[in-house]
């Protein structure tokens, strides 16, 4: 019977060495799996984390391992390329960060042997991802483990497969369902016996025969029903000789039937099923994406907290731990792999591989219901023939593999409803960021009437949308100024004009949790993506958190905003209250300020704000409190200020009547004079773009450097960027690997300063 013993303890790590050692290194440092290098300089900004190639090493000694004919080692990430070295012999290469996958050891092991595995993160043009708006941290950051079989197995070998596929279709009340596996070695009278489970562990179904594959009929099947019921059987196969279990496989699996429709949105078994939730990365503060099973269950807590009932797993396969639990509780799953923002021809092999182990090792899970082909892919442009070809054969490769579900994208904003990438997979949705990259908050709606208006037969969704928010804030927010409160009121619109509209089949907001991205450096902490609405290290929940708790979450609560703006300069200051019961009473300093009914949850009153005041707000038997505090002059802890940046906007000299990078470009572009400085700009950012992508000066010399496509400056990205101030557009486009130096930015603005404004 198969053994796997977890092999996570006891490694010897070594930054920047590129040549397998034969034997233990004697310098190092002694790690734990799971591990990443970038845990503390991929959150830091300036985009300077370490991209090479590094060493883990560890004996193993024979004896140790469990009985077994055969050994394979079992790798469930390595980001982003791996080789694997047993006594100095090089045994296997794998591309690709977010995978599991598997090495046979079993004819290279001694007693005594030394286990190697060098891990590479550094840039190249083959391996997805390469370009984008999070970190992308080296490392053994999952498990790592050795399984023991017998000759005769349950298959391993193939794109690191589970060894048991499980297809259930509803027909009516019962569930076909088809369990398929895959033996290896097997020998002449062996058989399979295959078995059904309750979930309560009782047989509901067995078969024992010479098949690797069988059909079996639930009567009454009990459905896999979302966050209302989410009930689990485990089909479980194993291979019997002389009536001895040789090897056995298990899986849990569910029994439902989705279909996304373009005007009633998401059904499940049979009903209208709004799928309203959120996305979600896999890292944290100071440990990059190294997570322990506690912090995939906080994460899943949290999202069951706000009310979500799906998750969009961005932008590459999870943890199976993290699709288990999303099966645990009901979630429907979007699962993609990382091709993102930009098209490498050299690359597309590794989409294609990407997928076919994103599909083979999810197959069985519930939870998932679309493959996600690709992510804002088209940054550079919708056109290009290499990009929709590849997007056409990946779209058929996943409806080969598995024709029971359909192939979406996430297309970024600018892109046009009307591309032809846009109509190659099943359903569609797009990333917006009205009001905040560009436009106005209110133009959602309109926008996603005139899709579905133009493309009736088309589910569109929305995949993601937010805005950033940190510790700053304002009584009158508006976009740019990274506040808490305009946050809070940016969702308060989105959730109006989305939830309003059941023909959007989903919603996702960007990002349950604020996220690594060290390119970033911008509201006032570099190296993070603010759009969260949980910080980082999770301990904090920003008040745009408890406006989705209102209205997805059906426990009672109350939540008084602004817990964090305490000293507030107006007479009268704006008090918001979410809460999910019909009326809520808000009390000042112990004197009732009256009730208010709010059938969209949201509660605002009038304060009168003098001397301190201690707010309660009630609703039944919920109360929440805060403390507001009368000043004369802002509280400067409240207004942004950049920590590390290359240039402050209150560093920028200003001309009366002339632009400065403090202008927004929109302004600027709208005279004769400000086209032609931003045609000298665009071109500035084409040269700087043509460069290529940088390697790491410590990373493998050996990748050649390619040449990035310059971008197109078409309307929709003359939209997005037009309301960026000039200093916030350049700080930005270090997610696309371009950088201005200090000196560049004031000749930049010198420029600028000579351009009059219209009057």
């Amino acid at each position: 019977m198969r053994t796997v013993l977890n092999i996570n303890r006891d490694w010897v790590f070594v930054k920047n060495m590129t040549e397998a050692p034969a034997s233990l290194p004697q310098t190092g440092e002694q790690v734990n799996l799971p591990h990443t290098w970038n845990g503390e300089d991929g959150q830091d900004g300036g985009n300077n984390y370490f991209r090479g190639t590094c060493c883990y090493a560890r004996n193993i000694l024979k004896s140790e391992l469990p009985d077994g004919e055969k050994y394979f080692l079992q790798i469930h990430g390595a980001n982003s390329s791996a080789e694997v070295y047993m006594n100095g012999k090089r045994l296997a290469h794998h591309d690709g960060g977010y995978s599991t996958w598997r090495v046979e050891i079993t004819n290279t092991l001694r007693n005594e042997n030394c286990l190697v595995i060098l891990v590479d993160n550094s840039a190249n043009e083959t391996v997805y991802p390469q370009t984008a708006d999070f970190t992308f941290y080296g490392g053994l950051y999952r498990d790592v483990e050795i399984v023991a079989v017998p000759e005769t197995h349950f298959e391993l070998e193939h794109l690191g497969c589970p060894g048991i596929y499980v297809t259930p279709v509803m027909d009516g009340s019962c569930a076909k369902v088809a369990v398929q596996t895959y033996v290896m070695d097997r020998k002449d009278g062996d058989q399979i016996r295959f078995r059904i489970l309750e979930a309560d562990g009782t047989v509901a179904a067995e078969y024992t025969g010479s098949s690797e594959k069988m059909d079996f009929v639930l009567e009454n099947a009990h459905l896999w029903d979302g966050t209302n019921d989410p009930y689990l059987y485990t089909a479980e196969a194993s291979i019997l000789r002389n009536g001895e279990a040789l090897d056995k496989v298990s899986t849990r699996f569910g029994c439902r039937s989705f279909e996304i429709h373009p005007e009633r949105g998401f059904i499940l078994n049979g009903r209208e099923y709004p799928l309203r939730g959120v996305s979600r990365h896999q890292d944290r503060w100071g440990i990059g994406n190294a997570l322990l099973k506690e912090h995939h269950d906080e994460d899943m807590d949290l999202i069951c907290e706000v009310g979500a009932n799906t998750i969009r797993l961005a932008h590459y396969q999870h943890d199976q731990y993290f699709y288990d639990l999303c099966d645990e509780r009901g979630m429907v799953v979007w699962a993609e792999i990382p091709y993102i923002s930009r098209h490498m021809p050299e690359a597309n092999t590794n989409t294609h591989n990407q997928m076919k182990e994103l599909i083979t090792q999810c197959y069985n899970h519930p939870s998932i219901c679309v493959w996600g082909l690709s992510n804002e892919i088209t940054m550079d442009g919708a056109k290009d023939p290499d990009m929709i070809r590849n997007h056409r054969q990946l779209n058929d490769l996943v409806h080969r593999m598995d024709p029971n579900r359909p192939t979406v994208i996430a297309c970024i904003s600018m892109c046009g409803m009307d591309e032809e990438y846009v109509h190659i997979p099943d359903v569609v949705s797009y990333n917006h960021y009205f009001g905040w990259y560009g436009g106005s908050m209110e133009e959602y709606g309109p926008w996603f009437d005139k899709f579905h208006a133009k493309y009736p037969d088309t589910p569109i969704g929305c995949s993601e949308y937010g805005c950033e928010a940190l510790n700053w804030h304002n009584s009158n927010p508006e976009s740019g100024d990274y506040s808490e409160e305009y946050q809070a009121m940016y969702h308060e619109s989105l959730i109006r004009q989305l939830f309003s509209r059941k023909y959007i089949w989903a919603t996702h907001v960007w990002n349950m949790f604020d996220f690594g991205a060290d390119a970033r450096a911008e509201g006032g902490e570099n190296g993070q993506n603010h759009k969260g609405l949980i910080t980082i290290d999770r301990k904090y929940k920003k008040d745009s958190f408890y406006a989705y708790t209102a209205w997805l979450n059906p426990e009672p609560m109350i939540h008084l905003c602004g817990k964090r703006y305490i000293d507030r300069v107006e007479d009268i200051t704006k008090i918001t209250v979410y809460s999910n019961q019909p009326e809520v009473e808000l009390f000042a300093n112990g004197v009732s300020l009256g009730r208010k009914q709010a059938a969209d949850h949201f509660f605002y009153f009038d304060v009168p704000n003098r001397g301190e005041t201690k707010l309660e707000a009630v609703a039944g038997n919920l109360r929440d409190e805060s403390i507001i505090r009368k000043v004369d002059t802002m509280n400067q802890d409240y207004i942004l200020r950049e920590q590390g940046a290359v240039l402050n906007w209150f560093d920028i000299v200003e001309v009366e009547g002339r632009f400065s990078l403090n202008d927004k470009l929109g302004d600027i572009f709208k005279t004769f004079r400000g086209k032609i400085w931003f045609a000298g700009l665009f071109m500035t950012l084409a040269r700087k773009m043509s460069q290529g992508t940088p390697q790491s000066d410590k990373g493998d010399k050996k990748k050649k450097k390619k040449k990035a496509k310059n971008p197109e400056m078409n309307s929709g990205v003359m939209d997005m960027i037009s309301n960026f101030t000039v200093l916030r557009f350049t700080g930005m486009l270090g997610m696309r690997n371009v950088t201005f130096t200090k000196e560049e930015l004031l000749n930049m603005n010198a420029k600028l300063n000579k351009i009059r404004k219209p009057k």
